[in-house]
């Protein structure tokens, strides 16, 4: 018989292929296989049924895993003879500790102390949080610690410290009671400006709302709040001037951007809110109006939130007249809000402002001290081929509640002419009054322009500029306020604006500037 040699490659081919079908044959039926488990600080080897999960092998050792526990390999894994097994004990535990906040302390420059000098106003007092932490151990080892909740037992209070920076402004008596915001806190001025002493101290006033009471005696204001601002923003409070030691009433309310106010012949406040938003900026404008009392109560809702109409997600803002009507403003339109039915009452369409930007124009609002003419500005078409929401004309125009009639009374004021009026005096047959406004130095660029002081008689005759000189500067845009009365001598009253971060008053019949204070952080000012 002819005997064949096997080529060498075929030889290689069977042996290759006894060693695999040896190598995949599936495990025997009841067939076991050693695992060695790592788990709480000890090893420990046994027998498991092949094609054991990890979970099964656990198990089948009286090992219970935990909800958070985790596995090398993980629970689902097939074994084979000779893996090792590492369980890792998880657990989650929630902590509360106290913890103290220092207190900061704060300079206030105060031009009625000698330089140098300094005086404790406020003593600081450290603050404390209850902080809830979640820790994560593994195997008793502490991988993670995060705070998952915070409150505030205690809220910090600065310690305030004033220091003497005297300057050579001459003191002026004036009338009723004038309140200024410097350095995150309120002051006040009476009788004299000589005469300043705090009224609130907390040195966390934001500056969107800042009114006196008709009468004086109260003063509303919102303060920077303490949570984010993507969340809040700020809360109203209010606190009465007249107290040696005033002490700030919370009025229930928060998120106040645009718009809080007194009504007339009450002593309750109406308020207006909006939504925090983590996006430019930093809102949306409910359009909503809310009323609160000083003597308690929880707020009332006068006005549902709207949509505001073109732009009303910037907001509303709204002005009372001394009989207690309502006017308000918007992007596109001014008109009155019926606070009975609570409804608004559109009355006169304005072309909205497109500012291309994140922001929007509200036009400046205010009535007249007879109550029967509202001022505001008013968006005046541009020439061809500037379309009417890109015109850069504003003109200052009023309303007459007697006749109807609207007219432009200054023409290119500006879109921050924000229009003032005085306390009327009674000529012997009507209640006159002057209107203060601004003026832009800049017609077309009113936006970035800024601004000179002036006035004029209630129907626009009579304009005259008073503060600043033309070769100087001009001021920030502002609402100017009027003192309640003239001094003995005056021709006129006088006018209170800031001006390089100092107050200024202005006597309306003369002109004569008179600059009160000299550091510089004022930021907001009201006069009843």
């Amino acid at each position: 018989m002819l005997r064949i040699p096997l080529r060498p490659y075929l030889i290689l081919f069977l042996l290759t292929f006894i060693l695999l079908t040896g190598s995949c044959r599936s495990p025997q039926v009841g067939e076991q296989i050693n695992v060695t488990i790592n788990a709480d600080g000890a090893a420990t080897e046994i027998s498991v049924t092949a094609g054991s999960t990890v979970a099964q092998a656990l198990q089948s050792a009286g090992i219970v895993p935990a909800k958070l526990d985790r596995s090398e390999p993980p629970f689902y894994t097939v074994l084979s003879n000779g893996d090792s097994i590492t369980l890792t004990r998880v657990e989650e535990v929630f902590e509360t500790e106290q913890v103290v906040v220092p207190f900061e302390r704060q300079i206030v420059r105060n031009e009625t102390l000698p330089e140098g000098e300094t005086r404790l106003v406020q003593a600081g007092v450290n603050g404390q949080l209850e902080v809830t932490y979640r820790r994560i151990l593994e195997d008793t080892v502490e991988i993670s610690k995060t705070s998952v909740k915070t409150v505030v037992l205690t809220e910090a209070l600065p310690e305030i410290v004033m220091v003497g920076a005297q300057s050579s402004f001459t003191p002026l008596n004036i009338p009723g009671t004038l309140v200024y915001l410097a350095g995150g806190n309120a002051w006040i001025m009476e009788g004299s400006t000589a005469n300043r002493r705090i009224i609130v101290s907390t040195g966390d006033l934001d500056g969107r709302i800042f009114k006196l009471s008709p009468n004086g005696e109260y003063l509303i204001f919102t303060r920077k709040s303490k949570k984010p601002a993507s969340q809040e923003i700020n809360t109203l409070w209010a606190v009465r001037t007249k107290n040696i030691e005033p002490k700030p009433i919370w009025l229930q309310a928060y998120n106040v951007v645009h718009f809080a106010e007194w009504i007339p012949g009450t002593n309750s406040v109406a308020y207006s809110t909006v939504e925090p938003r983590s996006t430019a900026p930093g809102w949306q404008a409910n359009n909503d109006l809310y009323r609160v009392s000083l003597t308690g109560g929880s707020p009332r809702k006068m006005l549902e939130a709207n949509s505001g109409g073109v732009y009303g997600w910037w907001g509303m803002s709204f002005a009372y007249s001394e009989d207690g009507r309502l006017a308000y403003a918007r992007p596109d339109g001014i008109g009155l809000v019926d606070q009975d039915g609570g409804y608004l009452k559109p009355m006169l369409d304005i072309t909205p402002l497109n500012t291309h930007s994140d922001w929007a124009w509200i036009p400046p609002i205010t009535w007249g001290s007879d109550g029967k003419t509202l001022y505001y500005v008013t968006h005046a078409p541009a020439p061809a081929p500037i379309v009417g929401e890109e015109s850069p004309f504003f003109d200052l125009a009023a309303t007459s509640f007697e006749n109807r009639a609207t007219v432009s009374i200054v023409d290119a004021a500006g879109m921050f002419s924000y229009p003032a009026v005085s306390p009327a005096r009674w000529d012997g047959r009507q209640k006159d009054f002057q209107v203060a406004y601004l003026q832009s130095i800049f017609i077309e660029q009113s936006e970035t322009s800024r601004y000179r002081l002036m006035v004029m008689d209630r129907d626009g005759s009579n304009s005259k500029a008073l503060f600043p000189p033309a070769d100087t500067n001009g001021i920030e845009p502002q609402t100017p306020s009027w003192s309640p009365e003239p001094l003995e001598g005056q021709t006129g009253n006088f006018i209170a604006v800031t001006y390089q971060g100092n107050l200024w008053l202005i006597d309306s019949g003369s002109g004569k500037a008179y600059q009160v204070t000299g550091d510089g952080l004022i930021i907001g000012i009201d006069w009843k």
